[in-house]
């Protein structure tokens, strides 16, 4: 095999695995669609989307906590097919006054139960919200997922500034009054970061076949004719 022959190769077999690992990375943790809302919004959709990651084992459970600190008032289940959510409610240390009046209470805990995500499969759980807060830069909504054999997969870990992604990260959403960010949020996950992701992917995908049929050509070479 020519050296020309031998890179090609390397590169169409480097670019094949960096598809595999993107669609990897996409699908990996438990996130929070959209991953930014304007501070203070009002009435829109966090999705929480929970993927299986066990050959062997259905996630069973999803349990996310939401922030006290800086709570998210108004939330509001969406029913799911097959599965139940608990909702459960915490005194606040501090109300937050809203135009109707002072809360004094707010959703600290939502648990599904019920249902199952096999293996190579995800879940969306919708949450209606009434207001977020405006005095806080992000939301950390830390998530537990466990699974038929037992196993708690904790989603808690927090990145601080600068550092590299946790190997268990929270779902985070991003508070900003940046009027581009707020008119991106109000787009569904489908229509923002899995359609990028999958054009990301996509884009690979033509670059490891161009790749490949510059292999093809080079090893058949020129012809001759008789």
């Amino acid at each position: 095999m020519s050296t020309t022959l031998r890179r090609v190769g390397t590169v169409t077999t480097l670019a094949a695995a960096g598809v595999l690992a993107a669609a990897g990375i996409a699908s990996a943790h438990v996130t929070v669609h959209p991953e930014s809302y304007a501070k203070g919004a009002t009435d829109g959709i966090l999705t929480f989307r929970v993927p299986n990651e066990e050959d062997t084992a259905s996630t069973t459970k999803v349990r996310v906590f939401l922030p006290t600190d800086h709570p998210v008032l108004g939330v509001l289940t969406d029913p799911h097919d097959g599965w139940t959510a608990k909702v459960t409610t915490t005194k606040l240390k501090k109300p937050v006054k809203t135009d109707d009046g002072s809360i004094t209470d707010a959703v600290s805990e939502i648990t599904w139960t019920g249902g199952r995500i096999t293996a190579g499969q995800y879940e969306d759980f919708d949450v209606a919200f009434g207001q977020l807060p405006d005095n806080t830069g992000q939301l950390t909504f830390k998530t537990l997922q466990t699974y038929s054999d037992g196993k708690t997969v904790r989603w808690i870990e927090e990145a601080k500034q600068g550092d590299e992604e946790p190997e268990n990260p929270a779902p985070v959403v991003r508070l900003t009054a940046d009027a581009a960010d707020t008119a991106a949020s109000a787009k569904s996950p489908t229509s923002t970061d899995s359609t990028a992701r999958g054009l990301g992917i996509a884009g690979l995908v033509v670059g490891v076949l161009g790749l490949a049929a510059a292999m093809f050509a080079v090893r058949r070479g020129p012809q001759r004719h008789k």
